[in-house]
């Protein structure tokens, strides 16, 4: 059993989210190269279903932009440094309800209307999603040691251009 500091937290971003975090960074980090979802999927070791589902989001979105044709694939529709974190957040998480309560067509909880946990959880959620609208996909690529190490992981995974 592992214990843990009570600073730690274990909230969590669906894996919808969190592979389209991963996708916009691939297409921010290589914008001149058009990328297949297979070739991400490929690269990230990830399900290729799951990432077409991701894309759609992402193109409906307007973050992502599709290439249709035989040397088709995606790219990004806005520069990176239009595109904040946090919007891609909203955009891709389905389901904001930390707790019951938060849930109103599912609520059941017998005390919510006078536990008061709502409202602090609401702005904890709120301050949250605040820090990530102050980064953009931009400023995760300012730092150009990482962009290159992020680039030799990436590359191990890359398939063989035909």
């Amino acid at each position: 059993m592992r214990l843990r500091s009570p600073e730690v937290v274990d909230l969590r971003l669906t894996l919808h989210t969190d592979y389209a975090l991963r996708m916009l960074l691939l297409l921010a980090l290589e914008p001149d190269e058009l990328h297949t979802i297979a070739s991400v999927a490929q690269r990230y070791k990830i399900s290729r279903n799951h990432l077409m589902k991701v894309a759609q989001t992402l193109i409906q979105a307007g973050f992502v932009d599709s290439v249709r044709g035989r040397r088709g694939g995606l790219k990004l529709a806005k520069e990176p440094g239009e595109i904040k974190i946090g919007t891609v957040v909203r955009a891709t998480e389905d389901n904001y309800a930390l707790v019951e309560c938060m849930g109103r067509d599912r609520n059941v909880c017998v005390v919510s209307s006078a536990c008061g946990l709502r409202r602090p959880l609401e702005d904890a959620l709120n301050a949250f999603l605040g820090v990530l609208d102050r980064y953009t996909l931009g400023d995760l690529m300012q730092n150009q040691g990482r962009s290159n190490r992020m680039r030799r992981l990436l590359e191990v995974c890359a398939p063989v251009p035909l």
